[in-house]
């Protein structure tokens, strides 16, 4: 479908940029060009215009869709090189494109493409990889304005969401109608329920929701969960935590919404019990917590410091399997399911208005099984809100 229009952004001065990517894979050439296509092409930032060199095939769509200023054939360029040139490629449009709008310099990002680097070299461009040591600004992130968001972004980020909440709302039916066989086993429309048939019937509930699913979901049973990234397989059982965290991308804004929770069809141990009693307040402290200026690393404290006074403990266990809260207390998101900035120890830089993040605090413990409550926020200057609702009612009888 086509993609709405959003406000143009230009490149940050004085350096101009350099990408070659696809756009559904690359969140930087995603944002920079506001377009959605399938396949790579360069683009590039001259006296703060940008510039895409797009295939004849797209350069109809991109110069309606686009937010770039200058939409090239890449085709045409290419075809007319190879008069004098016959061997002349990609490099060779890019040059002559770059060098026509007095452009000899580019910084380009980490995963640039080393075989088109050199050959630009060869060709006379001057490249500076951003983050490298010969980097001025030493700024890994290529466009670091991107970590706070526009209000269609934030948009996009509660229409995945939502569609996450749809997801949820499905599980939430068919746990209700499941039942256990004499193995514990739940059984569902006369078949054993599993996490795979879960994940189909999310991953159809999200996409009625105008969102898709990706790069997976995540619908781990029992101790599944305690390896807090296993998608999960197998038969579901009664009287067991069940982790589902589903992460749809938005069709229309192709921005991510990110959400977990925790369910049990039966009745949970006490043990169950505490466990998830303590990460949901550990979600609500660091929630009360969040404001611009605060740190990454001051807020990932806070859940860290709350497990520990609980008894809580994190490290590997006598079979060198970690248990306790052993990642981050949440991540940013947008065209990427995960950017900066992080609620991590690592990240010492202070949160700034209109950062969107996500708050995840999790127990994993082979034997209990594991819990993660997760929802998404945007910071503001005095706290944060929510880009995310859904009930957090998870023993299911």
């Amino acid at each position: 479908m086509p993609r709405p229009k959003t406000p143009k952004k230009t490149a940050t001065r004085p350096d101009d940029v350099l990408l070659m990517a696809t756009p559904t894979k690359n969140a930087d050439l995603r944002w920079f060009s506001g377009f959605h296509a399938s396949d790579p092409f360069p683009a590039f930032s001259a006296q703060g215009r940008k510039v895409g060199l797009l295939p004849l095939l797209e350069v109809g769509r991109a110069k309606a869709e686009s937010d770039l200023d200058e939409v090239l054939n890449l085709t045409e360029i290419i075809t007319d090189l190879r008069r004098t040139n016959p061997t002349a490629a990609i490099a060779d449009a890019i040059v002559f494109a770059a060098l026509q709008r007095g452009v000899k310099k580019f910084r380009v990002p980490g995963d640039f493409p080393v075989a088109l680097f050199l050959r630009l070299q060869e060709l006379g461009l001057e490249l500076i990889a951003a983050g490298s040591s010969r980097d001025e600004r030493a700024a890994p992130a290529l466009f670091p304005q991107r970590w706070v968001k526009t209000k269609a972004e934030l948009a996009g980020i509660r229409a995945g969401n939502r569609a996450a909440c749809a997801g949820f709302t499905a599980v939430e039916r068919i746990l209700a109608e499941a039942r256990p066989d004499k193995k514990g086993r739940l059984v569902w429309k006369g078949k054993v329920l599993t996490s795979e048939i879960l994940q189909e019937e999310v991953q159809a509930a999200t996409v009625r929701a105008g969102a898709l699913c990706d790069t997976g979901l995540i619908c781990a049973p029992g101790d599944q969960a305690v390896d807090c990234h296993n998608k999960g397989t197998g038969p579901i059982h009664a009287n067991q935590l069940l982790v589902l965290d589903i992460f749809p991308r938005d069709l229309a804004s192709w921005h991510y919404g990110d959400m977990t929770r925790t369910y049990l069809k039966g009745k949970a141990s006490p043990a169950q019990r505490k466990m998830v009693e303590a990460v949901k307040a550990a979600h609500g402290r660091i929630i009360k917590a969040l404001r611009a200026g605060v740190t990454g690393a001051e807020i990932h404290r806070i859940p860290v410091d709350y497990f520990k006074s609980l008894g809580y403990e994190t490290g590997p266990n006598k079979q060198g399997v970690y248990v306790g809260f052993f990642h981050g207390s949440g991540h940013g998101l947008g065209y990427d399911i995960h950017e900066d900035p992080f609620l991590s120890l690592r990240n010492q830089n202070p949160l700034v208005a209109g950062n969107a993040i996500t708050v995840e605090p999790g127990l994993y413990y082979p034997g209990i099984g594991g819990c993660r409550f997760e929802d998404c926020v945007v910071i503001t200057k005095t706290g944060c809100e929510l880009l995310s609702k859904h009930p957090y009612n998870w023993e299911i009888a």
